[in-house]
């Protein structure tokens, strides 16, 4: 079951040139299908969201009168729409995202950006892959137990020699 629909292709925008990625890359099927719903209707050069009169939705005025209000209503006062920013790169990399998906989907330019600013949520990545290389050795240790000949997919480098040796 793919991860992402489709959202009209009217009412896909690009980032900015020196980003690249569409602004939609990598979101859940349950947003999409929220936002398909909510520009259902819309002409291609509609707003998406807008203000209560209908036009721009500026920032500070949402900060202010939308998001502020309602962060403090749920006990996080002092929240900001950069938070979240943060907190998604966060979740990403717990659920497994490595820094080329995050830098993707924050859009950064490259990933030493990105390892810049989130390195330390990363740090755990070396136990992670330790463990996953032993469990490797482990399985081919067991497979060779149980066949009596290797698989061919690990090389003992002690026992291989260099060709002009």
């Amino acid at each position: 079951m793919p991860r992402t629909a489709p959202l009209p292709q009217a009412h896909l925008r690009r980032e900015s040139a020196h980003r690249g990625a569409g602004l939609l890359a990598g979101v859940n099927t349950t947003i999409v299908n929220d936002l398909a719903a909510h520009v259902a209707g819309k002409r291609r050069d509609d707003l998406v969201f807008t203000a209560p009169n209908g036009g721009p939705l500026r920032n500070t005025n949402f900060r202010s009168r939308v998001f502020g209000p309602a962060a403090a209503s749920v006990g996080l006062a002092g929240l900001t729409p950069h938070d979240l920013r943060h907190t998604a790169a966060s979740l990403a990399v717990a659920a497994g995202a490595n820094v080329k998906a995050v830098q993707r989907m924050l859009g950064h330019t490259s990933a030493s950006m990105t390892l810049d600013v989130y390195a330390g949520l990363f740090g755990d990545d070396l136990d992670a892959v330790a463990n996953r290389l032993d469990e490797a050795v482990a399985a081919q240790d067991a497979d060779y137990l149980r066949t009596g000949a290797a698989g061919g997919s690990v090389v003992d480098l002690g026992k291989r020699r260099s060709p002009g040796r």
